[in-house]
């Protein structure tokens, strides 16, 4: 079993990273785990999107 983690601050690079990993997968994914966090520095919002893929 293995685990790939991907993280980014914009929603459709942690799609294009994740669809581009699975495209490759020669093994079955178990399991993918999503979240999204935010945080606020001054006037400005920041964003983490987040995924962890459990895969053989």
């Amino acid at each position: 079993m293995k685990v790939k983690i991907f993280d980014f601050e914009d929603e459709k690079d942690l799609e294009d990273e994740i669809n581009e990993f699975l495209d490759g997968l020669t093994g079955e994914v178990i399991d993918i785990k999503y979240q999204v966090s935010v945080g606020v520095f001054s006037e400005e919002q920041v964003f983490c999107f987040s995924a962890m893929i459990v895969y053989y």
